[in-house]
């Protein structure tokens, strides 16, 4: 299939949201092949989500007062996830192995 059978939806603010949400949840595992199919996953890029969320922080900082509040409360809603998301994943990144929960 070519590009045209899949048209691109029109820039928005909810879609940059969206896209580095998405782009922060892939770093974290959190998205992406089912475990246990195929080769080993790598794991999480715990950099490359930080880098990510910090991006859509920066954003929420430089539009702070200028967003509808539509657009204000999932730049807030994504942010807060994505920040408890990564807490999760880099405890359980960095317990020791044998670890009980």
């Amino acid at each position: 299939m070519s590009e045209q059978d899949f048209p691109l939806p029109p820039p928005s603010f909810e879609l940059l949201v969206i896209s580095l949400k998405m782009q922060a949840e892939m770093r974290l595992g959190l998205m992406g092949p089912a475990s246990g199919e195929g080769d080993a996953e790598p794991g999480p890029d715990l950099a490359a989500a930080r880098h990510a969320i910090d991006m859509l922080g920066m954003l929420s900082e430089k539009t702070r007062g200028n967003l509808s509040l539509e657009e204000q409360r999932l730049l807030e809603n994504s942010l807060t996830e994505l920040r408890f998301r990564f807490v999760q994943v880099s405890d359980k990144v960095h317990k020791p192995a044998g670890a009980s929960e």
